[in-house]
């Protein structure tokens, strides 16, 4: 059953991302990415047309499962154009979610994607919050099958409230969303920012910075 939902998520978020994708549209039928190209572009180059095959087009590997035995309880295998090269200039990206017990995958945003997301199994809680000066939280607990959306460069999060593992497929309107896990940018910034100022930005004392940037 686990994977008929996985094959119903997967068809369903393709075709959602088609009319969600913010990459520009493609001028010819496909443009392969030459990822060890010297060429520069926003983007990829293309690889030679005569020299593309199937396999340009194909990943395997979204039917097993993530290691989650790490400080977050979670793992994400990202389908994007490093993974896939076949999707340069497509606009669309996807991503298995594995998560342990009580795992999360801690307040994150993509700064060129909207995300939708579907759950294959478990119960996860999902959430995003509206930029400044609300910041209203907008949270909801999704059951297998259910759908939620996160808006394109918004800081959201997921966290397994279940009591088994879960899993959660998603799709992303750009070819490469990119992630910006916001613990990781701020106390894992190499170089360190400042730690009073972010003693000042957080309203806490230095030493307290100190700890956690250590954790980063």
């Amino acid at each position: 059953m686990a994977s008929h939902f996985l094959s119903l998520g997967i068809i369903m978020l393709i075709t959602s991302s088609f009319s969600l994708a913010s990459d520009n549209s493609p001028l010819q039928d496909f443009c392969v990415a030459d990822l060890n190209g010297p060429v520069l572009v926003n983007g990829f180059a293309c690889k030679d047309a005569k020299l593309v095959n199937a396999d340009d087009f194909f990943f395997s590997g979204l039917h097993l499962m993530g290691n989650t035995s790490n400080a977050v309880g979670s793992l994400v295998t990202p389908v994007t154009v490093a993974q896939l090269p076949g999707l340069n200039t497509l606009g669309i990206s996807m991503a298995r979610i594995d998560f342990a017990p009580w795992g999360i995958n801690p307040p994150h945003t993509h700064p060129r994607a909207t995300e939708i997301l579907t759950v294959i199994e478990g119960c996860i809680q999902v959430g995003f919050i509206t930029s400044n000066p609300g910041n209203r939280l907008i949270n909801k607990v999704l059951q297998k099958g259910d759908v939620f959306v996160f808006p394109e460069g918004l800081v959201h999060f997921q966290r397994n409230v279940g009591h088994g593992n879960a899993i959660a497929i998603v799709g992303l309107s750009s070819q490469n969303p990119g992630v910006i896990t916001i613990a990781n940018a701020v106390f894992g910034a190499k170089p360190d920012i400042p730690n009073d100022l972010l003693a000042k930005a957080f309203q806490v004392d230095v030493k307290v910075v100190n700890q956690i940037q250590s954790k980063f």
